[in-house]
């Protein structure tokens, strides 16, 4: 119920309103990846808080971005972004570069996490879109700050969530990051 309130609310969100949150989230999200050497992140999709701009600047940066994609056992693979033009529109309609074994290595040692939520909340729950890829992989993540990516209005006040769902450190939405737990 919670995930198809979201879902919905995105939709009703204008292009060009995306745009603009676009811009914002790669200001905040410079400022939060400012020390790091390798990130972890999404290439957004359809009504997804726009990381396009956020993810080509830090490779503009020198950074590495490493993004998942999802494997035929249901586990994550990474790739690197190295031109978001060269990434494949997955089965599952996601943005995905090819994978790669070093690819993996690098994500496991990864400086900086950004994760997409549908919402997170105050304890730092994060809603995903039911599929669990990320909570499996994050038990094998390096200790370093986890941050979900969403719109202003997904940080609330509480979020479902199972044992088995793991936590974030913070939000990057486009007023900010906003510390949680």
């Amino acid at each position: 119920m919670v995930r198809a309130s979201v879902i919905r609310r995105r939709s009703l969100r204008a292009s060009a309103d995306r745009e603009a949150v676009g811009a914002l989230l790669m200001a905040e999200g410079l400022a939060v990846a400012a020390h790091a050497r390798v990130v972890v992140a999404h290439a957004a999709v359809g009504t997804e808080p726009p990381t396009r701009p956020l993810l080509e600047a830090l490779r503009a940066r020198g950074v590495r971005v490493l993004l998942p994609v999802v494997r035929a056992d249901s586990q994550l693979g990474w790739g690197d972004l190295v031109e978001w033009p060269l990434l494949t529109t997955s089965a599952m309609g996601l943005l995905e570069p090819d994978a790669t074994a070093e690819a993996a290595t690098a994500a496991a040692a990864a400086d900086l996490l950004l994760v997409p939520a549908l919402a997170v909340d105050r304890a730092g729950h994060r809603l995903g879109r039911g599929g669990g890829y990320f909570d499996r992989w994050l038990p094998e993540r390096p200790p370093v700050r986890v941050v979900a990516v969403v719109y202003d209005d997904e940080v609330v006040d509480e979020v479902p969530h199972e044992p088995h769902d793991r936590r974030v450190d913070a939000a990057l939405t486009p007023s900010g990051v906003i510390a949680l737990g």
